[in-house]
């Protein structure tokens, strides 16, 4: 079993940022991450640009120098790779944790790469910084699951001229709109809703607005959807069934935590928030020497931690891991 005195699960933004904090400490910490680092942002669309501004996305003392003030994919892509690179923290990309088991004196840690190889550590300290995009919240309806039908919006141009439904009120579903409209597809969005979302970035609704006026994009509020089939997307308004053609579907309701890793790490969350069980000054779980960093703090609210708030956690962790080693030596001289 390989010894490591702390593993970090995730290299996503806040993972990357409390991997440089507990550096700034003296430690050497070992991110683990299932496809490479910030993969999170990697499946952003394309044309993404980011709610902050590039100063607030900075982690390690590095400047990121953006064209806009508020940074786009592809920038944020090469800044946290040059951070990764320039602070020469240790990742193990495409490397899954499958298990972690708590011993007497740390945890065992157990993953698979992407070639097959399994490996073992054992560790004193756990970060767990997993994010929360690669879970999307399933619908549960007669047809989610076609091929037809996705979770993720990654580039507008293969939906050229098609019928496109978007299920969904927040971020996401707008800017997926915007820019399916803007390729050519015939756009129809499905919202549960009376009105979007207070979440919803303020300065993309003026041209959503815009289109649903000119009729190019239809708008549906208060539509609850029953049944997606290979041609139509079925929903229910004011008692009445609908249905409307579509080619292609975008569920875009939204991600969570995965609970059920956290919880067979002996982390215990809230029934109706999804949020773990964590000391807010320290970052440290439920179960001794498990810290939680990062928008999986937040349980299933998505929008009450993002990359500028989250990337302090590291901090507090660091403090922490830092204080226990203190402690712990100091135990060991009086005894």
């Amino acid at each position: 079993m390989l010894e490591e005195e702390i593993i970090i699960i995730g290299a996503g933004p806040c993972g990357l940022a409390a991997g440089i904090a507990l550096q700034e400490k003296g430690y050497n910490p070992l991110l683990i991450e299932k496809a490479n680092i910030v993969h999170s942002i990697y499946n952003y669309p394309s044309h993404q640009t980011f709610f902050s501004s590039s100063e607030k996305l900075e982690i390690g003392d590095i400047p990121f120098s953006s064209i806009e003030r508020k940074p786009k994919r592809h920038e944020a892509l090469v800044y946290y790779r040059q951070v990764a690179k320039r602070r020469k923290l240790r990742i193990h990309s495409y490397e899954k944790v499958e298990k972690v088991n708590k011993s007497t004196d740390g945890f065992d840690v157990f993953t698979l790469s992407i070639n097959g190889k399994e490996k073992a550590y054992h560790c004193n300290y756990i970060v767990a910084a997993t994010g929360y995009y690669d879970n999307p919240n399933i619908m549960e309806i007669e047809g989610e699951g076609l091929p037809h039908v996705f979770h993720y919006f990654k580039e507008a141009h293969p939906f050229f001229q098609k019928k496109v439904t978007i299920i969904g009120g927040k971020n996401s579903a707008v800017d997926a709109a915007l820019a399916l409209e803007q390729a050519g597809a015939e756009v129809t969005v499905l919202y549960r809703g009376k009105s979007f979302s207070d979440a919803v970035k303020p300065w993309i609704l003026p041209d959503f607005y815009s289109l649903v006026r000119q009729q190019k994009v239809d708008m549906v509020y208060e539509a609850d959807v029953k049944k997606i089939t290979t041609h139509s997307v079925y929903y229910k308004k004011e008692g009445k069934e609908h249905q409307v053609e579509s080619e292609f579907v975008f569920a875009m309701t939204g991600y969570h935590p995965d609970h059920s890793f956290l919880h067979s790490m002996g982390v215990k969350t809230d029934a109706d928030s999804g949020r773990p069980v964590f000391n807010e000054d320290t970052m440290e779980s439920n179960v001794q020497g498990l810290y939680i960093a990062g928008v999986l703090a937040a349980g299933n609210d998505a929008n009450e931690i993002f990359i500028e708030n989250g990337r302090f956690h590291g901090e507090y962790i660091a403090n922490s891991i830092e204080k226990q080693n203190k402690n712990q030596i100091n135990r060991n001289v009086n005894m």
